[in-house]
C-alpha cells in the first residue's frame, strides 16, 4: 500500500514571519497560522476549534515570506508533516510535528494606497 504525506491548509498567520539563517547560510523562517473548523456540538449548536500549526519555509521562499507576510494574513499552505527532534540543554529530547511548506499563497489581496488591489502572491520551491 502507498504512502501519503500532503498537507493544504488554510489559515492566518498569527504573527510576523521572522528570517533566520541556518549555521550553513540557508535562510528559512517559520510561522504559525491559526486554522479554524466549524462543528456542531451534541446539542446540534455551532462551535468553532481553532489549531495553531507550525509551517517552516526554506531558501529564497523564505525571503519573499518574510517580505510580503505579515500577522494576519490569509494564506494557503501546501507542504508535508515533518517531525522536529532536538535535545534541550538539559538532555531532554523533545520533538513536533510541523509543515515544511512547498507552496504558500496570500489569499487577501494587498491594498495599495490608490485602493487598487494586486495579484495573489505565490510563493513556489
Amino acid at each position: 500500500m502507498a504512502n501519503l504525506n500532503r498537507v493544504f491548509l488554510i489559515g492566518r498567520l498569527v504573527a510576523d514571519p521572522q528570517l533566520q539563517h541556518t549555521q550553513s547560510g540557508t535562510p528559512f523562517t517559520r510561522f504559525r497560522i491559526a486554522v479554524n473548523r466549524p462543528y456542531r456540538d451534541r446539542n446540534g449548536n455551532w462551535q468553532e476549534e481553532t489549531l495553531f500549526i507550525d509551517i517552516v519555509v526554506w531558501g529564497e521562499a523564505a525571503d519573499r515570506a518574510v517580505s510580503r507576510f505579515s500577522k494576519g494574513t490569509r494564506v494557503l499552505v501546501e507542504g508535508s508533516l515533518r517531525q522536529a527532534t532536538w535535545e534541550t540543554d538539559g538532555g531532554e529530547k523533545r520533538s513536533r510535528i510541523e509543515v515544511r511548506a512547498d507552496r504558500v499563497s496570500a489569499l487577501d489581496p494587498r491594498r495599495e494606497p490608490a485602493d487598487e488591489i494586486e495579484e495573489v502572491d505565490d510563493i513556489e520551491f
